[in-house]
């Protein structure tokens, strides 16, 4: 299984930097087993049946992305150079690991301020990343953070336009609690509140789980046989009462439907004794043609990357000749692709 079996050309033109307004008046690719049909995302109640379940990550996105300046001092007299941070994990102590840009511009124990209430000194590296120590902790730190920082958006849109006020709500979901994650469940950023009442009204249940999604997400598969690319590890848990809504659910005759690919890969790692259960920590499981699904009947998730993970998770649930022919199709229909672009619903064939 080679990385060149998921590529495929994107016209430029179809990487959306902005999302659909209102959320659920984006596309709808639905693909049940070898047919698709064009629908809006609203319409998604009528692709479900009553008593299935939509597995909703709640994780919430914060302003991870941080711009300050490093001023020494030395003999030669004072210089300052621009830092920019890009905050990938917390660790005890308020003590952060972070992508540094650049990095060898700044020593240990050198200090970057970002504000007049928040800075960060350099502890030292773990590879490619920094290790920062904050000068706030807890609740102070989150409201240093909100002021400071700014929506760390995909590359892909990075490239296209800086982040803005704007995105602190478009890359946020209606549901975001548990702050963590450094980029968005994106699958999610499709609904609103008409859509949820729409769905509790057709009878279609909602479980929360919580996965933290990490800027690993967006690292590239290095490696041409994919079975030997090394997955991130990222926080998740699924509680005891989100496991029982779970199970119930199966019991009944009821579909699990993972809203993105975090829901999917947290559920299936809580499910790999054949049975949901409660289940927190860290998982690295990466889900590739071969892989037996155990929770997952079917998928929301939005149009993906080139020679990614996430690719290759879409593969494995739907077969990878379908998944190519589900991509020209949108292609072709002009959908918008990645973080702030269109969605699918994918359900395997019998």
């Amino acid at each position: 299984m080679q990385l060149s079996d998921f590529d495929f050309d994107l016209p430029d033109e179809l990487i959306a930097t902005r999302p659909a307004r209102p959320r659920s008046s984006a596309r709808l690719l639905v693909a049940e087993g070898d047919r698709i049909t064009d629908a809006i995302v609203r319409d998604l109640p009528e692709f479900l049946r009553p008593g299935d379940r939509l597995i909703l990550n709640d994780t919430k996105v914060i302003p991870a992305r941080l711009s300050g300046t490093r001023s020494r001092h030395g003999a030669a007299g004072a210089s300052d150079a621009r830092i920019e941070v890009t905050l990938l994990e917390p660790r005890p102590g308020g003590l952060w690991t972070a992508l540094v840009k650049p990095l060898k511009k700044l020593a240990p124990g050198e200090v970057i301020r970002f504000s007049d209430d928040l800075s960060a000194r350099m502890q030292g590296r773990e590879g490619e990343q920094a290790l920062l120590e904050f000068d706030q902790t807890g609740k102070a730190f989150d409201e240093a953070l909100a002021r400071a920082g700014a929506m760390p958006l995909p590359p892909y849109i990075e490239r296209r336009r800086a982040p803005d006020e704007q995105d602190r709500e478009d890359y946020q979901t209606v549901w975001a609690a548990r702050p963590g994650a450094v980029a968005a469940p994106t699958a999610s950023l499709h609904f609103d509140a008409a859509l949820l009442d729409a769905l509790r009204a057709a009878d279609i249940g909602m479980t929360h789980v919580t996965l933290h999604v990490g800027a690993g997400t967006f690292l590239p598969v290095k490696v041409d046989d994919v079975t030997r690319h090394r997955m991130h590890a990222e926080w998740g848990e699924v509680s005891e009462s989100a496991a029982a809504q779970i199970a119930e659910t199966r019991r009944a005759g009821g579909r699990i439907i993972p809203v993105g690919t975090t829901a999917l890969r947290l559920i299936e790692t809580a499910g790999q004794g054949g049975e949901i259960a409660p289940w927190e920590g860290d998982t690295d499981i990466f889900i590739y043609p071969g892989f037996r699904f155990r929770m997952t009947d079917a998928l929301m998730t939005n149009f993906h990357l080139p020679k990614s993970t996430l690719m290759m998770l879409v593969a494995a649930l739907m077969g990878l000749d379908r998944v190519r022919r589900i991509y020209a199709h949108a292609i072709t229909e002009r959908y918008r692709f990645f973080s702030y672009g269109d969605a699918s619903l994918l359900v395997p064939g019998e």
